[in-house]
């Protein structure tokens, strides 16, 4: 797979103005006793890619997991696509949640599953395609990520990170959602593997899916694939906005912290 970087600025669609596609009002999130998120509030537009950062334990991926509607804030309100989700039954929450797609960490593939029914399972599971469209929708979306008809047959163990990382995007991308839900995309990946993965993410915003959210602690990924930059300190956002101007933030806790991801990710 071949992604010109400087085709980012060229291609990206400009974020509409209007009803956010994500706000969360002031979320409180504890779990046996210990609060996670401490009031956080965030609002994503159409078109845009947000970075949520923070160290192991943060509550950046408790943030995408509220956004999913797979928890429930302690305190605080999360609306999507216009529709206020925590107070949704599952059942309620079914349409919004195919909505959005999800590229958990490790991409979480079904280890007794081939390629092509990894991709296949949330088209089988939630349309009434026949086998042929199906067939054809997951070599439509295998090529998206980078990927042929030669992987079809082929287990998970039997894929580099870097492939299996693909799957679980072609995979979250099968049902064509309006946004994407990226947790540590980069995860586990050796430095090419993980250029290739933030490529991808770019490449996505040429009309694929034109709204991410990406959670991470990698600094490179960020710089490559963000329009606006959260960065999680002790449950609250310490910085928030444009990229550029949150990476140059003179607070010192967010240097601190850009500080330590730096030398991680050198």
């Amino acid at each position: 797979m071949r992604v010109t970087m400087g085709a980012r600025e060229r291609t990206r669609p400009a974020p509409a103005t209007g009803e956010p596609v994500v706000d969360l009002a002031e979320i409180r999130k504890r779990f046996d006793g210990n609060e996670v998120l401490r009031g956080v509030s965030l609002s994503v537009e159409r078109g845009e890619t947000m970075v949520i950062m923070g160290g192991s334990g943060s509550g950046k991926t408790v943030t995408l997991r509220l956004i999913a509607g797979l928890i429930r804030p302690s305190a605080g309100t999360v609306h999507v696509f216009g529709e206020r989700i925590d107070s949704l039954s599952e059942e309620e929450l079914l349409p919004i949640r195919r909505r959005m797609g999800y590229v958990f960490q490790g991409a979480a593939l079904f280890d007794s599953l081939s390629v092509h029914e990894n991709v296949a399972y949330p088209l089988r599971e939630h349309t009434s395609l026949g086998e042929p469209d199906i067939r054809e929708r997951v070599l439509h979306f295998l090529s998206v990520v980078g990927l042929g008809a030669d992987v079809l047959d082929l287990l998970p163990s039997e894929l580099s990170g870097g492939m299996r990382k693909r799957v679980g995007i072609a995979r979250a991308l099968a049902q064509e959602p309006q946004m994407l839900l990226f947790d540590e995309p980069t995860a586990g990946l050796d430095p090419t593997n993980a250029r290739m993965v933030a490529e991808l993410i770019v490449q996505l915003r040429g009309g694929v899916c034109d709204t991410a959210i990406v959670v991470t602690h990698d600094l490179e990924l960020t710089k490559t694939v963000a329009d606006r930059v959260a960065i999680l300190i002790e449950g609250r956002f310490a910085a928030l906005g444009p990229r550029d101007e949150v990476l140059a933030s003179s607070e010192p806790a967010v240097q601190a912290f850009l500080a330590g991801e730096a030398r991680v990710t050198k």
